[in-house]
């Protein structure tokens, strides 16, 4: 019975992240209060408390499961180990421009909206950021280092230069796409990736 209350409570808690996460995407950190969340996820305010402390508590929590999905999804989009590098990150990058969309990105760009938001705002809330984007930029320096190896890149400079300029480069692009309404800024960002890894 005790295991069936604790994967119920996991459901639960899980529940409460996902509906967050979607909502949030779409409207920011500050403007959502959590009657809304919990509203949508059909829980009642007390449990909330029982999973996270406080909002900025679950704002961590939020941006810890969002980048634990990111970066399984990253390590399997990039492991495909029957495809030269190069063409592992390009199938990346275009993924981005599919989930970084301006339009409803049905909570796949919870980063790229919060970042700006809450780094000032919460310092746990920062650092999950920090662990989480430079999680992105190491596992691009590991595939940079290996399409280098592959010999279907090269890159001028040292792999772990050339991943935060990527990262840099497609973050600032994911911007722009909410303020022009766009995707022309991911064409740009596409047409710099493949000069910086010399690619056709």
């Amino acid at each position: 019975m005790l295991k069936a209350n604790a994967h119920a409570g996991s459901d639960v808690r899980s529940a409460i992240l996902a509906v967050g996460q979607r909502i949030m995407s779409g409207k920011g950190f500050s403007a959502v209060g959590l009657n809304e969340i919990l509203s949508a996820a059909g829980v009642p305010k007390g449990s909330f408390y029982h999973y996270f402390g406080s909002k900025d508590a679950f704002g961590e929590a939020l941006l810890d499961s969002y980048f634990m999905a990111y970066l399984a999804e990253m390590d399997e989009l990039l492991g495909h180990s029957d495809l030269p590098v190069a063409q592992r990150l390009l199938a990346y990058f275009a993924s981005w421009k599919d989930n970084q969309s301006f339009s409803d990105c049905q909570g796949k760009c919870l980063a790229v909206k919060l970042a700006a938001e809450v780094a000032d705002l919460s310092e746990p809330m920062r650092l999950a950021l920090d662990a989480g984007t430079s999680g992105i930029v190491s596992r691009l320096t590991a595939a940079l280092a290996d399409g280098v190896a592959d010999g279907s890149l090269r890159i001028d400079g040292s792999p772990a230069s050339a991943a935060a300029s990527l990262y840099q480069q497609w973050l600032g692009a994911s911007v722009m796409v909410k303020i022009v309404r766009s995707t022309a800024p991911f064409d740009a960002a596409l047409a710099v990736t493949r000069q910086l890894l010399h690619l056709p």
